[in-house]
């Protein structure tokens, strides 16, 4: 990722295409006691027409065609229910089975980068909920060559008309050979664990809302070539995430005209692990969502249920980011996704040097994080 560009404003629908009355015809001149009713009769249905005309617009204001925002009914859990979705996390788990394995050198085209693909696939298929994994592989030109690049898309019910779409990038950073190893635990083995960990948590929930089949279902990506191979750029970086937002925009999607545009919400996760991360809200079209985990991580304090965490809200912070930073949600949000961009922002200090590695981690952090999301996943899915 790249942090500190700014990106263009973009018109909303209602901008442009300004009409122009057109001249009116000339016409016999009313009495005034005639005049009058007509007068205050044009007035009641202009009034009506610019109600129901801004009621549309407020609903539709930077939305592509076609594309309709969900304004759903999101309950809170009851502490008996948060304490049982918080019950069902192992942090040992997370650390040894999901996080230890992705802590190799695993650039794209790589024996590493292989090696964490096929991990990330035997994982998501052992899960008794079922998921429907693919690869999306691809070839692309890049500062080193062509290389080989593969996207680990898993979908939990294929037949949903809605998708909450969970991503993380699980490429590490590439460093000239005579360099000592990269391994990007925060960059970010620790998202793609933490995703991993969500879905083995939840497994019967998410299993019990397939065979009821909910109208909104979970969706992981994890994907490749996020890093820039020589120095970033619009065609050297995200080439995963480009490639698959591509696929996705023309893909069929059963109700809805496309794939990407049965996703509801983009979350995005990137450079967790380290201690004391603050997020920001970056887009005012998902700030309801981010308030929504500055809620519970209040919630979660308040229960004491949050380890090494000395104040009411320490992650989640109010206000602007330091800056706009280019990630995978790029392709993505240019295509008209909702964004709801989790990343550290400052950036870590171990951020693309050999110091990230999990000797840097911050244990408390990430179980901390794993339970905010656990909670928020339960209450925004009804699980």
């Amino acid at each position: 990722m790249r942090s500190g560009s700014r990106g263009r404003s973009r018109l909303r629908l209602g901008e442009r295409g300004l009409l122009e009355s057109p001249s009116p015809p000339k016409r016999r001149l009313l009495p005034r006691a005639q005049l009058l009713p007509l007068l205050l009769l044009a007035l009641a249905v202009g009034s009506a027409l610019y109600t129901i005309w801004s009621g549309w617009h407020r609903g539709t204001e930077e939305l592509p065609v076609g594309r309709e925002l969900r304004a759903p009914v999101i309950g809170s859990l009851s502490e008996a229910q948060l304490r049982r979705v918080i019950g069902q996390l192992d942090p040992q788990r997370l650390w040894s089975n999901y996080l230890r394995p992705l802590l190799v050198v695993r650039t794209p085209g790589s024996p590493g980068s292989l090696q964490v693909r096929k991990f990330l696939e035997a994982t998501l298929r052992t899960l008794t909920a079922g998921w429907h994994v693919e690869l999306d592989p691809f070839t692309a030109s890049t500062p080193l060559g062509l290389l080989n690049f593969g996207n680990v898309v898993a979908t939990l019910d294929r037949g949903a008309a809605r998708h909450l779409t969970l991503a993380c990038h699980y490429d590490s950073k590439f460093f000239p050979p005579s360099s000592a190893p990269f391994v990007g635990a925060t960059d970010s083995a620790v998202p793609c664990a933490l995703l991993l960990e969500l879905a083995q948590a939840l497994d019967l929930e998410l299993s019990r809302a397939k065979e009821q089949a909910a109208p909104v279902t979970l969706q992981l990506l994890f994907l490749d070539g996020e890093e820039a191979l020589k120095e970033w750029g619009p065609n050297d970086s995200l080439y995963g995430s480009r490639h698959l937002a591509q696929v996705m925009e023309s893909a069929p999607h059963s109700p809805g005209p496309t794939r990407i545009q049965a996703i509801e919400l983009f979350v995005l996760l990137d450079l967790l692990g380290a201690p004391h991360p603050t997020f920001y809200s970056h887009f005012p079209r998902t700030a309801r969502w981010f308030h929504r985990l500055r809620s519970i991580e209040k919630r979660l304090h308040r229960l004491n249920l949050l380890q090494a965490h000395p104040q009411e809200v320490m992650y989640f912070q109010p206000g602007e980011p330091p800056g706009s930073v280019e990630d995978d949600h790029v392709p993505f949000l240019r295509r008209g996704v909702p964004v709801l961009h989790l990343i550290s922002t400052p950036f870590p200090s171990v951020w693309h040097t050999p110091a990230d590695t999990e000797a840097n981690l911050h244990p408390p952090t990430v179980h901390n994080l794993s339970r905010i999301l656990a909670v928020f996943l339960a209450e925004y899915l009804g699980l």
